[in-house]
């Protein structure tokens, strides 16, 4: 394989490498090499806690560190090579995946945990297949973050206002932006399928064709860099912020799954007579019964929990339902050979590779653990009441209570999972916010 990706520098003209770790807020941090130094030590050193930085660059307190900050051996992933199709001059990125010095995988890194949960699968004899809808925003530059955030302008010269749901034309206000992004996807061989305006104002949606979850991860960790760039280039900013603006809709990231057998390639959540088996409602159980307990992996951020509220395209709790959008786990219309599972919790402000886990780890607890779902809602689940955490504290209290996730997921990783996010909401707690000054500075 090695040989192969020499060829392939090669050919097309490579002058320097992206050496990417994925870290856990989703972040690409890495270095950047000449082709010749990487092709001469193609395995790279970085410090372990370059992948506990929280979103605004600091730490988990000292107490969850190793203060003698060891390296990580950092190999790459010869399937992850792609064209950085940006880049001014011939540029390649790959993925590496975190070992430590004797060989054993490091635990915290997201890759390996997304690796562990698929490895329970393997050893039934099952492969997860997903397939994310990814949802986001085009802004008109924000320099300013005291500033509101605005819609960029068209092609017609004018921004958008209102709701344009599924409308062609909205989206071909956008046509050269798009043009960008499919050539950049193509380029790096991201399958993406359908483009879509959702129903914020110049929020766009972009359906990826299904596959396997550790390949699905790695594409939409790409995906998201992708957009932002070719936005860049038009003048614009795109945002994968779960809920940017006050009177719009959230993004989410919709995770598609279902469970194929390995040796038959059959979707085991079907019977041979076309009906829908256990394992199918065992799943669904296992999602109910442990997505409140996992919220800060698909609710990331303060911002998160703003994106679920009633009537705004988000869903409220975990109850189930056939073609039901109301509800936080829906069951699509589809033949016994595509039947699968939505998850329409997580927000598209995820890390990929730690959502794809979490969420086939809640499934996997309710299949080992032989749990029965609740009946499908056939009505309006906002009627229901809210089943979440209420607060980014509360939830990450339930996380760190979890034994069965800790054991799928591993405690370490849990851990420092929990105490990075609790160094976020405490940086976060000590700003006031424009809020607070208008309505109590001259009021209390």
């Amino acid at each position: 394989m090695f040989q192969q990706n020499l060829d392939w520098l090669r050919e097309h003209r490579i002058t320097e490498m992206e050496c990417i770790v994925p870290d856990m807020t989703g972040v690409a941090r890495g270095k950047i090499v000449p082709k010749d130094k990487f092709i001469s030590e193609t395995e790279m050193r970085l410090p372990e806690a370059v992948l506990m930085q929280t979103v605004t660059g600091d730490y988990p307190d000292d107490s969850m560190l190793d203060l003698t900050d060891p390296d990580m051996v950092l190999q790459p992933d010869p399937a992850t090579l792609r064209l950085v199709p940006w880049a001014t001059d011939p540029t390649a990125q790959l993925i590496y995946d975190c070992f430590r010095a004797d060989g054993t995988p490091v635990d915290i890194a997201p890759r390996n945990v997304l690796r562990r949960v698929l490895s329970l699968y393997d050893a039934k004899g099952w492969a997860p297949v997903v397939a994310p809808e990814m949802e986001f925003y085009l802004l008109s530059p924000n320099p300013d973050p005291d500033i509101p955030l605005a819609p960029p302008v068209g092609r017609t010269g004018r921004a958008e206002f209102g709701r344009r749901s599924y409308a062609i034309d909205a989206v071909n206000e956008f046509d050269p932006l798009f043009e960008d992004i499919y050539d950049y996807c193509h380029a790096q061989n991201l399958e993406v399928d359908t483009l879509i305006h959702e129903v914020g104002t110049a929020q766009m949606e972009i359906n990826f064709l299904h596959g396997d979850a550790m390949s699905l991860a790695d594409q939409v960790f790409l995906f998201k860099r992708t957009v932002r760039e070719a936005a860049f280039r038009h003048n614009m900013y795109a945002t994968f912020m779960a809920k940017p603006m006050e009177n719009e809709p959230g993004s989410a990231m919709h995770i598609h799954q279902s469970l194929a057998d390995k040796e038959t390639g059959k979707n085991i959540f079907s019977n041979a007579d076309g009906s829908p088996s256990d394992l199918f409602f065992n799943f669904i159980a296992g999602l109910q019964h442990y997505l409140p307990e996992v919220m800060p992996l698909f609710a990331p951020y303060v911002n998160s929990f703003r994106r679920l509220s009633p009537y705004m395209a988000a869903p409220t709790n975990v109850e189930w339902g056939y073609d039901n959008r109301t509800v936080g786990l829906r069951v699509p219309h589809s033949s016994a050979a595509g039947r699968r599972v939505e998850n329409r919790v997580p927000g598209v402000d995820v890390n990929p590779y730690i959502a794809m886990a979490a969420t086939l780890a809640c499934g996997y607890l309710g299949i080992i653990k032989n749990m029965k779902p609740r009946d499908p809602c056939q009505s309006d689940a906002y009627e229901l009441p809210y089943q979440f955490p209420h607060s980014t504290e509360e939830s990450l209290v339930r996380l760190a209570r979890c034994e069965d996730i800790a054991e799928i997921l591993g405690p370490r990783f849990v851990k420092m999972y929990v105490g990075m996010k609790q160094k976020e909401f405490s940086e976060y707690f000590r700003v006031i916010s424009p809020w607070e000054r208008k309505f109590l500075l001259l009021h209390v």
